[in-house]
């Protein structure tokens, strides 16, 4: 049985209202800890979005 890994990336607005995605991509508890940091810093509607490899979101 093969082994797929699932990439996460993360889309927000800023505090300043520009709407943001991330550069880099995550696995699904460093996704979630990024997202727990965005939020801490005043960043609104974090999303987490599964990406295919080699794959960002757009903001």
């Amino acid at each position: 049985m093969p082994i797929t890994m699932q990439s996460y990336a993360l889309t927000w607005t800023d505090a300043n209202g520009v709407r943001r995605a991330s550069g880099v991509s995550y696995d699904k508890p460093s996704a979630e800890h990024r997202k727990a940091e965005l939020e801490a810093g005043g960043a609104t509607g974090v999303t987490i979005v599964p990406i295919r490899p080699g794959e960002l979101p757009q903001p």
